[in-house]
C-alpha cells in the first residue's frame, strides 16, 4: 500500500542533500556561493522535484536517476523566487520564513545570486542527465528547460503578469500568465522524466495533460493562501496581491468557487493518469496535495 507522506519525506531528504552537495562544491567567489545556499537550502515544499522523482517512477525509471532533473528544476524555481522578491518586481521582504535574499544582502548580490543559480541548473541538466541517458535525450531536456524557462515559459509569465497589474484581466488571460509562468515548469518536469525513461511522445500526452491542470491547481491553490492564509503558514506576507491590483483567481471567482475550480482540476489531472496503474499513484497524491495545503 503506497504509504506517500513517508516516500515525499524520503525524497524531500534525497533532493535537500543533493542539493547541499551541490552548493558546497559549487565554485565562485564566497558571499556569491553564500547568498545561493542562503535561499536554495532556506526549506520549501520542493514539489517540483518530487514531480520529477514521481513521473520518473510512473514511467518505469527511477528517483536517483532524475536527481540531476530534480535539482535543476529546483534551482531555475529558486531563482525564480529571489528576482521575484526584489524591489523592482514584487517587493517582498520576507521569504519561506525569513528575510528575502536581498534583503539579508543586498540587491545586487540577490540579482546575481538567482543568474548564477539559473546557469547551474543548466550545467546540472546538462551534466547529470546523461548517464541514464543518450546525449540526444540529454539535449532534448536541456532544450526543454530552456523553452520553460524563457521567453515562452516562465519569465514570458513573469512579464505578462506584471504587466497585468492594476488590469480588469478576464478568465483565459489569467489563465495564460499562470500556464507560461507556474505550468511551464511543472510541464517540464514530467517532460524531463518522460524523455530520460524513452517514452515516445505519443506516449506522454497523459503527463502533459496531467500537468496543465495540476499547474492551475497550484496557482489557484496559492491565490487561496494569498487571500486568507497567514503570514506565519505562507513564510511570506499575504494579501500582496490585491494590494498591488493583481487579478487573480479568487478576485475572479471569489474564494468558494476558486477552491471548486482546483478540485475539479485535480480530477481532471488523475483522470490524465488513467493509462497508468499503481506506479502513478505517487503523482496522484501529489496532485490532491494541490488544494489541500495551507501553505
Amino acid at each position: 500500500m503506497l504509504d506517500a507522506t513517508s516516500w515525499i519525506s524520503d525524497r524531500r531528504k534525497l533532493i535537500d542533500d543533493a542539493l547541499r552537495a551541490t552548493l558546497d562544491a559549487m565554485g565562485g567567489p564566497p558571499r556569491l556561493r553564500e547568498a545561493s545556499a542562503y535561499s536554495v537550502l532556506a526549506g520549501g515544499k520542493r514539489v517540483r522535484p518530487l514531480l520529477v522523482f514521481a513521473a520518473a517512477e510512473a514511467v518505469g525509471g527511477a528517483a536517483r536517476e532524475a536527481l540531476g532533473a530534480a535539482q535543476a528544476v529546483e534551482l531555475i524555481h529558486t531563482f525564480s523566487l529571489i528576482h521575484d522578491d526584489l524591489p523592482c518586481m514584487d517587493d517582498d521582504d520576507l521569504r519561506r520564513g525569513r528575510p528575502s535574499c536581498h534583503k539579508a544582502f543586498d540587491e545586487a548580490t540577490a540579482l546575481l545570486a538567482g543568474d548564477g543559480l539559473m546557469s547551474l541548473a543548466f550545467e546540472l541538466a546538462a551534466s547529470h542527465c546523461l548517464p541514464p541517458a543518450t546525449p540526444e535525450r540529454a539535449l532534448r531536456i536541456v532544450h526543454e528547460l530552456a523553452a520553460a524557462t524563457g521567453p515562452t515559459g516562465m519569465v514570458g509569465g513573469q512579464i505578462l503578469d506584471l504587466a497585468g497589474e492594476g488590469q480588469a484581466l478576464g478568465l483565459d488571460a489569467l489563465e495564460e500568465i499562470h500556464a507560461l509562468k507556474t505550468g511551464a515548469l511543472i510541464g517540464w518536469c514530467l517532460e524531463a522524466a518522460a524523455i530520460m525513461a524513452r517514452v515516445p511522445p505519443e506516449g506522454r500526452s497523459g503527463l502533459r495533460g496531467y500537468a496543465r491542470d495540476i499547474g492551475l491547481a497550484f496557482q489557484i491553490a496559492d491565490d487561496l493562501l494569498d487571500h486568507e492564509g497567514s503570514e506565519e503558514k505562507a513564510g511570506k506576507r499575504v494579501g500582496k496581491d490585491a494590494q498591488a491590483g493583481k487579478g487573480t483567481f479568487v478576485s475572479l471567482l471569489g474564494a468558494d468557487r476558486a477552491r471548486q475550480q482546483a478540485r475539479a482540476l485535480v480530477d481532471q489531472a488523475i483522470d490524465h493518469l488513467r493509462p497508468f496503474g499503481a506506479e502513478a499513484d505517487l503523482l496522484r497524491a501529489i496532485a490532491r496535495f494541490a488544494v489541500e495545503r495551507d501553505h
